[in-house]
């Protein structure tokens, strides 16, 4: 009689490695979740609201990219639009990074628009400094900051989210002219190269495609595809993002920034990246700080930094791009932030 449990045991372990390879995000946040309700229950149910009440603001932003994207797919649309982006890479550049300094999109709303611009093929240069631009500020942040520390600091900070974007967007397109990057996204996002096959292919475009079954069908999968894709990336992002908020201590962040001179502003832009703090929640700790000393070059670095890197925005680049895109983003992040902030203080001191 033949002994079927090593059989049995080799499937199981094959299912489980396949569930691994393809479902490890998910598997991720779920083991965290469940540890954290089994060892820490309170935490555990603070974190599960977290997650459930960030993913339920992001939403509608992620309805509508999921829609448009899907929709230019369906329809052929997304040949146009990737088209629209085919001009003088110089413009491109300028224009995406101010259309993301002055958009209403926070570090998190900005993830499915970004992973719809790959999708449809928009070069990496000017998503880049899209990307960049857009966490930093927006029209609401703007007001707010106003009153919180001041328009001349509102207006710097304005500027430094476009200038991120413009550093950001020409770093890429000058590396991707001497041959590098030319295959930036992971494996299944957008068409892989700088311009994308939406880009090199003429398009055909049916506006009304829910007429042909074919088309409806693959705006129905490219939906669905896209939703679970972000979704996961997500929601792991709002997990962390739950566990650094409850364990990262604000009178540490506070100690490690006051100060005046260089080395707070270097300081403010090491922090910032990994410590994220909501916008808006920030801007009474810097208010506060610098009402203590701190160097107004420091928390505008703090800041840009936060906004840029914050792991929402951090872990979508990591899902989206390839090893090498994702430390260049960090990096270019980081000198540029401590740019802002420098140049700010020497404004401050003039």
């Amino acid at each position: 009689m033949t002994d079927l449990a090593p059989v049995a045991r080799s499937r199981w372990l094959d299912v489980a490695d396949t569930l691994w390879r393809k479902e490890k995000v998910w598997l991720l946040s779920a083991t965290i979740i469940a540890a954290l309700l089994v060892f820490i229950p309170a935490l555990g149910v603070s974190t599960l609201g977290f997650v459930w009440n960030n993913l339920m603001n992001v939403a509608p932003f992620l309805a509508l990219s999921v829609a448009i994207a899907a929709y230019a797919g369906a329809s052929g649309a997304d040949g146009l639009i990737a088209k629209a982006f085919t001009g003088s890479p110089l413009v491109m550049i300028a224009l995406a990074a101010a259309v993301g300094g002055l958009s209403p999109f926070c570090s998190c709303g900005v993830i499915p628009l970004i992973a719809a611009l790959l999708a449809m093929g928009v070069p990496l240069s000017a998503v880049m400094a899209f990307w960049l631009a857009s966490p930093v500020m927006d029209p609401s942040m703007f007001f707010l900051t106003t009153g919180v520390l001041g328009v001349e600091f509102a207006v710097a900070k304005t500027m430094a989210a476009i200038g991120l974007g413009i550093f950001g967007g020409l770093t890429v397109h000058m590396i991707a002219r001497s041959g590098g990057l030319s295959d930036p996204l992971r494996e299944g996002v957008g068409n892989g190269g700088c311009g994308g096959a939406s880009v090199r292919n003429e398009p055909n475009v049916v506006w009304k495609f829910w007429r042909e079954s074919e088309r409806t069908s693959k705006f129905w999968r490219e939906a669905l595809k896209t939703s679970l894709f972000l979704a996961k990336w997500l929601t792991l992002a709002f997990t962390l993002e739950s566990l650094m908020l409850a364990w990262l201590p604000a009178d540490l962040v506070a100690r490690s920034l006051g100060g005046t001179g260089l080395a707070p502003i270097a300081i403010a832009t090491l922090v910032g990246v990994p410590a994220y703090l909501n916008g808006y929640a920030a801007l009474p700790l810097v208010g506060g700080l610098m009402g203590q000393g701190m160097a107004p070059g420091a928390g505008l670095a703090f800041l840009v930094a936060g906004g840029v890197s914050s792991l929402p925005a951090a872990i979508a680049v990591w899902a989206l791009v390839k090893r090498q895109v994702f430390m260049l983003y960090l990096g270019i992040a980081l000198v540029g932030s401590f740019a802002s902030g420098l140049l700010f203080q020497l404004w401050s001191t003039l």
